[in-house]
């Protein structure tokens, strides 16, 4: 009886999940002239980017290559290498980070120069790109500069067969949670490029379900 209850109560929720989704496609539907669609290109300043936790790092030492390394983020933003202590990488640039090494090790090594690699790449939660409702994946995403949202679509597999994707908004995080209109039918159905705009970091990409 109780695995019975265990099974309804999780069925409610994935129906309650996929409501609010509808929902949210449905008001960019009926009131879509108040949702601008979104810009086709953003601003193109000067991106560097932020390691997050998850991420592998390549610590060169030069001329010291015993203490040259690999190491992962850990879940705490934190990392720990030879004749360093703990020291929080998360939200920093590689260059930042190297400019850290060399101050820890320059306790115990004459003039160290450091070079850090990123080499396997998740990014903080605040940069994620993430894809919620009707994906055939829905997943995060790293986000990379000039990322557009047809790689994001090829990255989760494009639509499912239930999907109103031509109702689907981006809520941009860096501009207060500002929402987009995006043509997602359109660009992957058609082939109108036109309907293809440029992704930015902490972007949320809503595809709802057709209510037909």
């Amino acid at each position: 009886m109780d695995q019975v209850l265990s099974l309804a109560r999780i069925a409610l929720q994935r129906l309650l999940v996929i409501g609010s989704v509808a929902a949210l496609g449905a008001c960019a539907s009926i009131g879509g002239a108040s949702l601008p669609p979104a810009p086709a290109s953003v601003a193109s300043d000067d991106y560097s980017y932020i390691i997050g936790a998850g991420d592998s790092l390549s610590i060169q030492v030069w001329r010291n290559p015993e203490l040259s390394m690999a190491v992962p983020v850990r879940p705490d933003g934190k990392i720990a290498a030879p004749l360093v202590d703990e020291i929080v990488v998360q939200g920093k640039t590689s260059v930042q980070v190297a400019r850290e090494v060399e101050k820890a090790l320059g306790k115990y090594v004459r003039d160290p120069v450091v070079t850090v690699i990123v080499t396997s790449f998740i990014g903080p939660y605040s940069e994620q790109i993430r894809v919620v409702g009707e994906a055939a994946k829905p997943q995060f995403l790293p986000y990379k500069q000039k990322m557009t949202v047809l790689d994001v679509m090829i990255a989760v597999g494009g639509l499912t067969d239930f999907a109103a994707g031509n109702s689907a908004t981006i809520l941009r995080t860096a501009e207060g949670n500002k929402q987009y209109s995006v043509r997602l039918k359109d660009l992957i159905k058609r082939g109108d490029v036109s309907a293809n705009v440029e992704m930015r970091p902490g972007d949320i990409l809503i595809i709802p379900q057709s209510l037909f």
